[in-house]
This record gives C-alpha cells, sequence and structure tokens, in this order.
C-alpha cells in the first residue's frame, strides 16, 4: 500500500529567503515555522487542518503561507492527526481543522479551516512547548504549569472521569513539569525532576506501569521502573519512548518493529532500554504512529519502525519494516537538527556538514543493524561487490573433471599480462564508508571455485562450442541423447585425466621467473573402456 504522494525516496525543498526553525508532523500534513517567524503548511487537508480557509478536501503539496497569521509571528506549532496548535511570540493560541472532541480549545466542537484565537488560559505566563494527539492538545507554560484538552474518553488528557475538555484545562501535578507528549490515546510528560508519567489507554503496555496502577490509567501514573531522570518523552499510536542521559527506553505494542527491540518483542509491557544506544549519545527521539526516529548528538539519524510508504527515509523502494534501529546514510552529509515523524511520512530539518569539520565516525554497531540485519541494505551491499572473474559465463561445460582451483592473474598465463601485481584470491571487499563491527571480512569465508577461463592463446578446441540450431541443422533434431557413459567419454577428449599423458605445451611463458603450468594443445587418442 503507498500514498498517492508518499515518496520514498528523501527529497528536499528550500523556503526562500528564510530558513525553517520549527518542524512538526501530524497524520497526514505538515507545519513548517521559519527564522522570520512565517508558517508553511501542506499536505493533507480534510478537516481545514492546515488553516488556509481554503476548500476543504484540496491536498497542498507543496509549503503555503498561512497568510491569516501574517501579522504574527509564529513561535511553536503541533500538529494532530487531523488539527494543528501553533502559538505566537506574543502568547496567543490558535486552532484550526478538527473539533469533533473540542480539542482546538475554542470552547465548542465545531471544525474550522481557519485558525481562531483561544481565550486566555495561562495567565500571561509565556508558552514553553505545545502538543497534540489523535484529538487531544496540551500546552507547556515557561513555569511548568500543563494545560491540556479535547477527547479525554480513556483518560488521555488526564482529567479522571470527565468525558472531554472544549477549552483549556490545568492539569494537576504537584510539581513544574518540564516536557510534554500526546500520543494517538494516551499521554505522558516529565517533571523538572526527571520522573516520567503517563495516563490513558493502557492496552499493549503503552504506559509502562506496573499492573496494580493501571485501574489508575485515567490520572497520571509514575513510571517506577526507569531510575534514571527523563530528559524527553514522545508518545506514538501504541508505544512511548523516553530519553535518558545514558539509554532510550521503549515500550508498549512493536509490530511493526518501532520499539527497536528486535524481531521476537512485539509487545513491552514495561520500559526496556535499547541495546543499541547505551553511551549516551543520543540528543532527540520523536515518534510516529508506528515508527520512531533518534537523532545522536553528532546529527547522526536512525529510523525503525513500520516502513510503508517510505517513511523511514531509506529509499530504494525499501518499504520493510526496520526492527532495529537502523542508520539513514543518506543523511550523513548532513547534521540533523530535528526530525518530525507523522503518520504516514517524516520531515527531517537538516544542515550540510562543514568541509572542515572532522569527518564523521559511526561506530561499528551501526554497519551492522543498517546493513547486516536488514535485507534490502544486505542486497544493496552485495549489488556493490565486483563482478566475478572474467570467463565465468564463458568458461567450459561444468563438469567435475574440469573443476580446479580459481587461480590468480599472475599465475594464469592467460591474464598475467593484464596484471602484474598478484592478488588475493578473495573478492575485494565492497567499498564502504562504514565501519564493520567483525573484522572477518563481509564475502564468504570458503573460497568459490569456478573453471578455469579459456585461454585465448590456445587452439579453439578449448573454446565453448555453441550448440547448432535444430532448424539450421536438421540432422541434430533427431540424434538421440547422449547416455551418461558415453558423454563422460566424450569429456574425455577435451578434458584428459591426470593418468593421460597430454603433449607438451607450445606456449611461452610470459615471465622469465615464472614457470608456466602445463596445458595441453589437443586431446591425445582416444582410450578404449575396459
Amino acid at each position: 500500500f503507498r500514498y498517492k504522494f508518499a515518496d520514498n525516496v528523501p527529497s528536499k525543498f528550500w523556503l526562500k529567503n528564510d530558513h525553517p526553525e520549527e518542524i512538526s508532523c501530524g497524520g497526514d500534513h505538515t507545519a513548517v515555522i521559519t527564522g522570520h517567524g512565517r508558517l508553511f503548511m501542506f499536505g493533507s487537508n480534510t478537516w481545514g487542518q492546515l488553516g488556509l480557509g481554503s476548500e476543504i478536501n484540496v491536498n497542498i503539496n507543496k509549503p503555503t503561507a498561512v497568510k491569516a497569521l501574517k501579522s504574527e509571528k509564529v513561535k511553536f506549532a503541533s500538529c494532530g492527526r487531523d488539527h494543528t496548535i501553533v502559538c505566537t511570540w506574543s502568547g496567543r493560541v490558535y486552532g484550526a481543522g478538527s473539533n469533533q472532541e473540542g480539542q482546538l480549545g475554542l470552547g465548542h466542537c465545531d471544525d474550522t479551516n481557519t485558525f481562531h484565537l483561544l481565550h486566555p488560559f495561562s495567565d500571561h505566563a509565556p508558552i514553553k512547548m505545545l502538543a497534540a494527539g489523535c484529538n487531544t492538545s496540551a500546552a507547556l507554560t515557561e513555569g511548568g504549569r500543563l494545560f491540556m484538552w479535547g477527547d479525554n474518553s480513556v483518560g488521555q488528557i488526564g482529567l479522571g472521569t470527565e468525558s472531554y475538555a472544549s477549552e483549556p484545562r490545568d492539569v494537576m501535578v504537584g510539581q513544574p513539569v518540564a516536557w510534554v507528549s500526546c500520543g494517538y490515546h494516551h499521554s505522558a510528560f516529565v517533571t523538572v525532576d526527571g520522573d516520567l508519567y503517563t495516563f490513558g489507554e493502557s492496552g499493549s503496555g503503552r504506559l509502562g506501569v506496573f499492573p496494580d496502577q493501571l485501574a489508575n490509567h485515567r490520572v497520571p501514573q509514575r513510571v517506577e521502573s526507569i531510575q534514571d531522570p527523563v530528559i524527553q518523552v514522545s508518545c506514538g499510536g501504541e508505544h512511548t519512548v523516553a530519553l535518558t542521559k545514558d539509554n532510550v527506553y521503549a515500550f508498549g505494542r512493536g509490530q511493526h518493529g518501532q520499539l527497536g527491540h528486535g524481531t521476537f518483542l512485539f509487545e513491552v509491557p514495561l520500559p526496556k532500554a535499547l541495546d543499541h544506544f547505551r553511551n549516551g549519545r543520543v540528543s532527540h527521539v520523536t515518534c510516529g504512529e508506528n515508527h520512531t526516529a533518534v537523532i545522536t548528538d553528532s546529527g547522526i539519524l536512525y529510523t525503525f519502525g513500520d516502513g510503508r510508504q517510505g517513511k523511514l527515509g531509506l529509499g530504494e523502494e525499501n518499504f520493510t519494516n526496520q526492527f532495529r534501529p537502523t542508520l539513514c546514510p543518506r543523511f550523513l552529509k548532513y547534521s540533523v537538527q530535528s526530525v518530525a515523524c507523522g503518520g504516514s511520512h517524516m520531515l527531517v530539518l537538516a544542515m550540510p556538514r562543514l568541509p572542515e569539520v572532522e569527518e564523521v565516525v559511526i561506530e561499528e554497531d551501526d554497519v551492522t543493524e543498517s546493513i547486516l540485519d536488514s535485507p534490502e541494505q544486505f542486497g544493496q551491499m552485495f549489488r556493490n561487490l565486483p563482478p566475478l572473474i572474467s570467463g565465468f559465463l564463458n568458461a567450459s561445460l561444468p563438469l567435475s573433471r574440469n573443476i580446479r582451483i580459481s587461480r590468480t592473474p599472475s599465475e594464469d598465463p592467460c591474464t598475467s599480462s593484464l596484471s602484474s601485481n598478484p592478488s588475493s584470491n578473495d573478492p575485494p571487499s565492497p567499498s564502504l564508508s562504514l565501519k564493520s563491527r567483525s573484522k572477518t571480512p563481509l564475502t564468504p569465508s570458503p573460497k568459490f571455485i569456478f573453471p578455469d577461463p579459456p585461454c585465448p592463446s590456445l587452439s579453439s578446441k578449448f573454446s565453448p562450442k555453441k550448440r547448432p540450431s535444430p532448424s539450421k541443422s536438421p540432422k541434430y533434431a533427431s540424434k538421440e541423447r547422449l547416455t551418461p557413459s558415453q558423454s563422460f567419454k566424450s569429456t574425455h577428449k577435451l578434458f584428459p585425466t591426470p593418468s593421460m599423458s597430454p603433449k607438451p605445451s607450445s606456449v611461452k611463458p610470459t615471465d622469465d621467473n615464472q614457470s608456466p603450468k602445463t596445458l595441453s594443445e589437443g586431446p591425445t587418442s582416444p582410450q578404449t573402456g575396459s
């Protein structure tokens, strides 16, 4: 399955006379904020979530400036599944799109295709962060106050038994909040002390709490199994990813690989650290509906999870699910600053690496996870291998009597003039810029044994003979098939056994210091069977 506008190969675009600073992805739409505070929207407009005031059900396939906010400088934007909320530098909050559960915070449940202003709710405190989920929204102030509104059918905005809230409501936490994230039907936030709280739909282990805590899933519950202070958290469709100083934890449902724990863990009820990131080198994590993206402190991007629509950024028609963190080699020449994951797409904000910056060195584990554990990457690597030795496809009959160990060009009189430097029998390894975890070559350790290529300087009797066409030579059409014994005798004529005494070769060695191997110029007299 593939969306009409989906592109599995990462593409890039520029904004004239401005540069993007903030990005956000929703279900099928995207928001970009530039350095001058302009807001650009594109993607699906089924519910008017682009806020352009244009006709709904019309997809916008290029970044389009929101003229209604031209007089404002936009600071933050967050895209939900079918709605968008933005905050300006003056402290105003706007919403557009679907409003069936009051997720726009306008005090009613009517959809709108233009950005409408919310009533002030934060006592004029500056907004620090916005978050949007399926039918939910959240705003975090500089002082650590958390406001949420929208659907609360399973407790995803932490208001207990209330079914929804059409206006921003203060969520009582007990301590200042530093980070917030909204998933499809669950939410999470991190306090200034590094405590992680989750609430909402509890299925598939997405809350990461102990079984005795699930009864209170409609109010925030602390995730006690993570001992280290949490820095960031991101909620996807049915999974959650949390970042600490030294580890990345993933829990919930992972049938598409979005947890990054491998192919045998499809559901993880408690937080489990990813084996790939244990060196404290991750700076940012974000979740889409069924995929995850991770940025390291050196600006390297990893993705894993659902590979449909090409949203993992691996390209080359690779729609394969990735069950472990997979390096995105297309972004190695860029320093990734930010990434946003949506329902079926991903947006990356990156800058070209400066020439004077030291070359980025990829750790050994990265090669293993991104190439050897991925069928598509594994195949790509072998497509870069050098071709087989010359004459392999034009070799003589593939009979056991004709199979000998392949010789190097320096040992073979047929190819000695092509190369004066002896080389190893093993085919050279592919040219890769990444380091391999294993010191053994990527080529198979057993040596391949191929038939010797025909020597152009020898008699034409050693060259492969083409089978006559039945249409041109009718006498061959009625000729009986040779029996195995007859076929073996005929083979002796072309390829004498060691017991036979071949005539000395008339071929002279090409190298005075190398004695040529004895070659037969022609077949000996046939031997009769016993």
